[in-house]
Protein backbone atom coordinates (compact mmCIF):
# COMPACT_ATOMS: atom_id res chain seq x y z
CA UNK A 1 0.00 0.00 0.00
CA UNK A 2 1.68 3.30 -1.05
CA UNK A 3 1.44 5.92 1.18
CA UNK A 4 2.62 10.07 1.73
CA UNK A 5 3.60 11.79 4.77
CA UNK A 6 2.34 15.15 5.37
CA UNK A 7 4.16 17.39 7.79
CA UNK A 8 2.77 20.04 9.52
CA UNK A 9 4.45 23.14 12.32
CA UNK A 10 3.38 23.60 15.39
CA UNK A 11 5.68 27.32 14.95
CA UNK A 12 6.56 29.70 12.54
CA UNK A 13 10.55 28.59 12.91
CA UNK A 14 9.53 25.29 11.69
CA UNK A 15 7.28 26.64 9.08
CA UNK A 16 10.52 28.44 7.63
CA UNK A 17 12.87 25.54 8.00
CA UNK A 18 10.76 23.43 5.66
CA UNK A 19 10.04 25.81 3.19
CA UNK A 20 13.71 26.75 2.90
CA UNK A 21 14.27 22.73 2.93
CA UNK A 22 11.86 22.29 -0.09
CA UNK A 23 12.99 25.23 -1.82
CA UNK A 24 16.80 23.77 -1.88
CA UNK A 25 15.32 20.43 -2.82
CA UNK A 26 13.92 22.55 -5.63
CA UNK A 27 17.61 24.33 -6.54
CA UNK A 28 19.07 20.65 -6.20
CA UNK A 29 17.08 19.60 -8.69
CA UNK A 30 17.90 21.93 -10.89
CA UNK A 31 21.69 21.51 -10.64
CA UNK A 32 22.05 18.91 -13.29
CA UNK A 33 19.83 20.74 -15.43
CA UNK A 34 20.52 20.39 -19.55
CA UNK A 35 17.70 22.75 -21.20
CA UNK A 36 16.91 26.46 -21.13
CA UNK A 37 13.63 25.95 -19.06
CA UNK A 38 15.24 24.17 -16.21
CA UNK A 39 18.28 27.33 -15.96
CA UNK A 40 14.88 29.42 -15.67
CA UNK A 41 13.12 27.14 -13.09
CA UNK A 42 16.50 27.26 -10.90
CA UNK A 43 16.47 31.49 -10.82
CA UNK A 44 12.74 31.33 -9.63
CA UNK A 45 13.81 28.70 -6.97
CA UNK A 46 16.87 31.16 -5.98
CA UNK A 47 15.17 34.22 -6.29
CA UNK A 48 12.30 32.66 -3.95
CA UNK A 49 14.83 31.85 -1.33
CA UNK A 50 16.55 34.79 -1.76
CA UNK A 51 13.18 37.00 -0.69
CA UNK A 52 12.50 34.59 2.07
CA UNK A 53 16.04 34.80 3.52
CA UNK A 54 15.96 38.75 3.29
CA UNK A 55 12.88 39.05 5.28
CA UNK A 56 14.19 36.85 7.95
CA UNK A 57 17.36 36.72 10.66
CA UNK A 58 17.45 32.51 9.85
CA UNK A 59 20.92 32.66 11.28
CA UNK A 60 20.48 33.48 14.46
CA UNK A 61 17.74 30.94 15.01
CA UNK A 62 19.77 27.93 13.22
CA UNK A 63 22.67 28.94 15.41
CA UNK A 64 20.54 29.03 18.58
CA UNK A 65 18.90 25.20 17.23
CA UNK A 66 22.70 23.83 16.53
CA UNK A 67 24.05 24.83 20.24
CA UNK A 68 21.05 23.22 21.78
CA UNK A 69 21.83 20.03 19.48
CA UNK A 70 24.99 20.25 21.18
CA UNK A 71 24.37 20.14 24.78
CA UNK A 72 21.69 17.13 23.75
CA UNK A 73 24.60 14.75 22.36
CA UNK A 74 27.17 16.06 24.90
CA UNK A 75 24.50 14.62 27.57
CA UNK A 76 23.55 11.22 25.63
CA UNK A 77 27.32 10.71 25.25
CA UNK A 78 26.90 9.75 28.78
CA UNK A 79 24.70 7.10 28.30
CA UNK A 80 27.05 3.72 28.45
CA UNK A 81 25.37 2.29 25.45
CA UNK A 82 25.71 4.43 23.10
CA UNK A 83 27.11 3.98 19.71
CA UNK A 84 30.12 6.92 20.62
CA UNK A 85 31.87 6.62 17.19
CA UNK A 86 28.60 7.78 15.15
CA UNK A 87 27.88 10.47 17.92
CA UNK A 88 31.48 11.81 18.19
CA UNK A 89 30.99 12.28 14.59
CA UNK A 90 27.76 14.09 14.75
CA UNK A 91 29.21 16.44 17.72
CA UNK A 92 32.20 17.48 15.32
CA UNK A 93 29.97 18.37 12.59
CA UNK A 94 27.56 20.34 15.16
CA UNK A 95 30.55 21.81 16.53
CA UNK A 96 32.43 22.92 13.09
CA UNK A 97 28.43 24.35 12.39
CA UNK A 98 28.65 25.99 15.10
CA UNK A 99 31.97 27.78 14.62
CA UNK A 100 31.03 28.51 10.88
CA UNK A 101 27.40 29.82 11.54
CA UNK A 102 29.03 32.28 14.31
CA UNK A 103 31.64 33.95 11.75
CA UNK A 104 29.31 34.05 8.95
CA UNK A 105 27.68 37.00 7.34
CA UNK A 106 23.71 37.21 6.84
CA UNK A 107 22.71 34.66 4.16
CA UNK A 108 22.63 35.55 0.56
CA UNK A 109 24.36 39.00 1.48
CA UNK A 110 27.05 38.42 -0.76
CA UNK A 111 24.21 37.04 -3.89
CA UNK A 112 22.74 40.62 -2.97
CA UNK A 113 26.19 42.64 -4.42
CA UNK A 114 25.84 39.98 -7.69
CA UNK A 115 25.48 42.26 -10.60
CA UNK A 116 24.42 39.71 -12.94
CA UNK A 117 21.58 38.01 -10.43
CA UNK A 118 20.71 41.85 -9.41
CA UNK A 119 19.86 42.82 -13.04
CA UNK A 120 17.59 40.15 -13.97
CA UNK A 121 16.03 39.43 -10.79
CA UNK A 122 13.33 42.07 -10.83
CA UNK A 123 12.36 40.98 -14.53
CA UNK A 124 11.47 37.53 -12.66
CA UNK A 125 8.52 39.21 -10.77
CA UNK A 126 7.02 40.05 -14.14
CA UNK A 127 4.63 36.85 -15.75
CA UNK A 128 6.47 35.36 -18.38
CA UNK A 129 9.05 38.28 -17.90
CA UNK A 130 12.40 36.03 -19.32
CA UNK A 131 12.03 36.27 -22.76
CA UNK A 132 14.72 36.87 -24.51
CA UNK A 133 13.69 40.72 -25.50
CA UNK A 134 13.62 40.91 -21.64
CA UNK A 135 16.44 39.23 -20.56
CA UNK A 136 19.05 38.92 -23.71
CA UNK A 137 22.10 38.94 -20.62
CA UNK A 138 20.30 35.95 -19.28
CA UNK A 139 19.97 34.26 -22.63
CA UNK A 140 23.14 35.17 -23.84
CA UNK A 141 24.27 32.79 -20.06
CA UNK A 142 21.88 29.92 -20.37
CA UNK A 143 23.79 29.30 -23.86
CA UNK A 144 27.30 29.46 -22.93
CA UNK A 145 28.71 26.23 -22.60
CA UNK A 146 27.06 24.07 -20.15
CA UNK A 147 30.53 23.68 -17.95
CA UNK A 148 30.49 27.43 -17.63
CA UNK A 149 26.78 27.28 -16.39
CA UNK A 150 26.98 24.65 -13.67
CA UNK A 151 30.16 26.44 -12.69
CA UNK A 152 28.42 29.37 -11.68
CA UNK A 153 25.70 27.44 -10.48
CA UNK A 154 28.14 25.60 -7.67
CA UNK A 155 29.32 29.43 -6.97
CA UNK A 156 26.00 30.60 -6.24
CA UNK A 157 24.92 27.82 -4.05
CA UNK A 158 28.19 27.43 -2.21
CA UNK A 159 26.82 31.00 -0.39
CA UNK A 160 24.00 28.56 1.34
CA UNK A 161 25.54 25.51 1.77
CA UNK A 162 26.27 26.57 5.88
CA UNK A 163 22.03 27.25 6.15
CA UNK A 164 21.56 24.34 4.11
CA UNK A 165 23.36 21.71 6.06
CA UNK A 166 22.58 23.43 9.40
CA UNK A 167 18.70 23.38 8.41
CA UNK A 168 19.03 19.71 7.06
CA UNK A 169 20.45 18.31 10.44
CA UNK A 170 17.88 20.20 12.73
CA UNK A 171 14.90 18.82 10.78
CA UNK A 172 16.59 15.40 10.84
CA UNK A 173 16.65 15.86 15.02
CA UNK A 174 13.09 17.20 15.11
CA UNK A 175 11.85 14.04 13.05
CA UNK A 176 13.43 11.60 15.00
CA UNK A 177 11.86 12.88 17.88
CA UNK A 178 8.69 11.38 17.07
CA UNK A 179 7.91 7.75 15.83
CA UNK A 180 4.87 6.71 14.12
CA UNK A 181 2.06 5.19 15.77
CA UNK A 182 -1.20 3.42 14.75
CA UNK A 183 -3.82 6.08 15.61
CA UNK A 184 -7.56 6.34 14.94
CA UNK A 185 -9.61 8.66 13.38
CA UNK A 186 -13.46 8.79 14.49
CA UNK A 187 -15.45 9.75 11.61
CA UNK A 188 -12.23 11.36 10.09
CA UNK A 189 -11.32 13.30 12.63
CA UNK A 190 -8.78 13.51 15.04
CA UNK A 191 -8.09 16.04 18.59
CA UNK A 192 -4.69 16.17 20.02
CA UNK A 193 -2.80 17.49 22.35
CA UNK A 194 1.06 18.63 21.81
CA UNK A 195 3.40 18.33 24.82
CA UNK A 196 5.80 21.77 25.28
CA UNK A 197 8.57 19.85 23.31
CA UNK A 198 6.41 19.42 20.11
CA UNK A 199 7.14 21.15 17.00
CA UNK A 200 6.21 19.16 14.34
CA UNK A 201 3.16 16.82 13.39
CA UNK A 202 3.40 14.06 11.04
CA UNK A 203 0.72 11.91 9.19
CA UNK A 204 1.08 9.13 7.61
CA UNK A 205 -1.78 8.02 5.14
CA UNK A 206 -2.55 5.70 2.15
CA UNK A 207 -3.06 7.88 -0.81
CA UNK A 208 -5.25 5.31 -2.61
CA UNK A 209 -8.64 5.50 -0.47
CA UNK A 210 -9.57 9.11 -2.09
CA UNK A 211 -8.78 11.36 1.11
CA UNK A 212 -5.93 13.18 2.69
CA UNK A 213 -5.56 15.36 5.92
CA UNK A 214 -5.89 18.54 6.96
CA UNK A 215 -4.45 20.29 10.30
CA UNK A 216 -5.88 22.99 12.50
CA UNK A 217 -4.31 24.12 15.97
CA UNK A 218 -1.56 26.31 17.40
CA UNK A 219 1.54 24.32 20.27
CA UNK A 220 -1.11 23.07 22.44
CA UNK A 221 -3.65 21.82 21.10
CA UNK A 222 -4.80 20.34 17.24
CA UNK A 223 -7.28 18.87 14.94
CA UNK A 224 -6.93 16.38 12.22
CA UNK A 225 -9.43 16.14 9.75
CA UNK A 226 -9.32 13.53 6.41
CA UNK A 227 -10.98 15.41 3.36
CA UNK A 228 -12.24 13.60 0.68
CA UNK A 229 -10.18 14.61 -2.39
CA UNK A 230 -12.54 15.89 -5.10
CA UNK A 231 -10.80 18.26 -7.43
CA UNK A 232 -13.59 18.16 -9.91
CA UNK A 233 -15.86 20.05 -6.96
CA UNK A 234 -16.12 23.32 -5.35
CA UNK A 235 -14.67 22.94 -1.78
CA UNK A 236 -13.58 19.75 -0.09
CA UNK A 237 -15.78 17.45 2.09
CA UNK A 238 -14.49 15.79 5.52
CA UNK A 239 -14.73 11.63 5.28
CA UNK A 240 -18.08 10.58 7.65
CA UNK A 241 -16.21 6.95 8.68
CA UNK A 242 -13.24 5.68 10.91
CA UNK A 243 -9.95 6.19 9.49
CA UNK A 244 -6.59 4.17 10.63
CA UNK A 245 -3.16 6.52 10.33
CA UNK A 246 -0.07 6.54 11.42
CA UNK A 247 0.88 9.65 13.95
CA UNK A 248 4.07 10.93 15.20
CA UNK A 249 4.75 14.13 17.63
CA UNK A 250 7.94 15.42 17.19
Amino acid sequence: MSQAVYEFPLNEKVRTYLRLEQLFLQIEQCTEAETNWHFISFFEALFTLLDLLERLDIRNDVLKDIEVHEKNLVFWSQHPKIDSEALQAALQKILRLRDQLKHSKKVGANLKEDKFLASIRQRFSIPGGTCSFDLPNLHYWINQPLETVRQDIVGWLQEFELIREAIEITLSFLRERGRFASTLAKNGFYQGVADDKNELIRVKSPIDKGFYPMLSGNKYRYAIRFMLFTPDEHGSNQVNEDIEFHLASC
